[in-house]
């Protein structure tokens, strides 16, 4: 194992307030909200229509090609609608509505135990391709492609990520706490699809009980590594920089480096999907912060609605005005429009705080002090200082070619190690979103 990756902050994490907090099984009550759109890669097709009966386990909406993923209900009820509703990020996107009629009856066979070792390599991808399976790390992105790269005989390395190094964040801790033999079932799955490869599993060591699990439950066959606590340890690059010591371009991809890294929350989902007949339609998430009255971890089903999380929570903390409201944590998550939206499925988070760090910050920016702070911190060896004076006069030319600025993983250790307050982190987002719309149009212009 390499000491540790390059760059990185050591935020306070904050744990401590949901830890010990066990994991909860959540039923909501209210109408369900499942956006057509919870992955990267197309929007899948809605294959029910308004007043159609569903169960907990339907396909409600089918994948539209490959890089995409199927939508699964996590409710019984009746359709009562499909519109145009307003999702986390504030956008307004098409959803299937379903009025919850709070029985959660299931589809039949759902949560069936398969014999998986008769299982073929294709059957097991088939599988998880069809619980609509995608990264619970945030990414979303569907796993069944992940799992199926150009070359599985390259592979040598299958990398468990249990580093949970968001602050705020414990869901996956006390999942590897909880089902540390499941996961390693289907650390054992996934490995069955790379012949060449090792597994590892990576917690950081701030972690104990988890990795004490983890390592109970693996073999001779899956090494569990305890990690030092440093963020982002938990990004892709930056754990397979820690557990094999190999470095490649960000802008390549983990399995031309010969890795397969997936989130254990993702792992998890994959055994529930191809040893219990069970899709993906519920996970694990956090809700913490310093304006709710109890944190907790739960494992919450998709279309839940926000609101309902905090009163299950015993609602805000009494004399606390809640000033923020965060889909996910405060390094790379983002704000959430109101506490009316709907869980999906890459939504590991919800972090609720009595003041806005953003508008603080805000309040004390200053220029630039050319301290090149953000270059030391920097995990992925960028220039933020650089990258940000090419923003300020949208220089997309030298953003792009010389500077590397796609490359950004929006981790926010530029921004939370600047000393003048500079928001780095959303400087850079800005800038890859406008890029990717200008060169959306030059292509659509060049099509015509």
């Amino acid at each position: 194992m390499h000491h540790t990756f390059r760059g990185g902050v050591h935020p306070n994490d904050q744990k401590a307030l949901s830890s010990q907090a066990p994991l909860r099984a959540f039923d909501p009550k209210g109408e369900m909200v499942f956006p057509v759109a919870q992955h990267i890669g197309k929007p899948a097709k809605p294959v029910v229509k308004k007043n159609d009966a569903v169960r907990v386990g339907q396909l409600i909406a089918q994948a539209d090609g490959y890089v995409s993923a199927n939508i699964i209900s996590s409710c019984s009820g009746t359709v009562k609608a499909i519109e145009k509703r307003r999702i986390i990020s504030g956008a307004m996107a098409e959803c299937i509505v379903i009025d919850n009629d709070g029985l959660f009856t299931p589809v039949e066979g759902l949560g069936e135990e398969t014999d998986t070792s008769v299982l073929s390599a294709e059957e097991i991808l088939a599988k998880v391709q069809q619980a609509g399976i995608v990264g619970l790390g945030g990414a979303g992105f569907p796993t069944h492609v992940k799992l199926k790269p150009a070359n599985p005989a390259g592979i040598r390395y299958v990398i468990a990520n249990g580093a949970e190094c968001e602050p705020y964040l414990t869901c996956n801790d006390q999942l590897m706490r909880t089902q540390a033999q499941a996961i390693i079932a289907g650390m054992r799955l996934i490995l069955r699809l790379f012949p060449n490869a090792k597994g590892y599993v990576g917690i950081e060591d701030n972690k104990p009980e988890a990795i004490a699990a983890m390592k109970a439950a693996a073999g001779t066959d899956i090494e569990v590594l305890g990690l030092h606590t440093k963020y982002p340890q938990g990004g892709e690059h930056n754990l397979i920089q820690t557990v094999t010591g190999l470095d490649y371009p960000v802008a390549k991809l983990p399995a031309d480096a010969g890795c397969i890294v997936c989130n254990v929350g993702t792992i998890y989902a994959v055994e529930r999907a191809v040893g219990h007949n069970e899709p993906l339609f519920r996970h694990v998430l956090t809700v913490s912060g310093d304006a709710v009255e109890k944190p907790s971890n739960f494992i919450v089903r998709d279309g839940t609605c926000f609101s309902e999380l905090v009163e299950a929570c015993g609602g805000l903390k009494s004399g606390v005005t809640l000033k923020k409201a965060l889909s996910g944590g405060p390094m790379m998550g983002f704000a959430a429009s109101s506490l009316s939206v709907h869980v999906q499925k890459t939504t590991n988070g919800l972090t609720l705080l009595a003041e806005a760090p953003a508008e603080t910050a805000q309040a004390k920016m200053t220029a630039c002090l050319h301290c090149g702070r953000c270059t030391t911190v920097c995990p992925a060896g960028l220039l933020p200082q650089l990258m940000a004076e090419a923003a300020e006069v949208r220089d997309y030319e030298r953003y792009e070619k010389k500077l590397y600025g796609l490359e950004c993983v929006a981790c926010g250790s530029c921004t939370y190690i600047c000393p003048a307050k500079r928001p780095l982190t959303q400087t850079f987002k800005q800038m890859k979103a406008e890029i990717t719309a200008r060169k959306r149009a030059a292509q659509a212009g060049g099509a015509k």
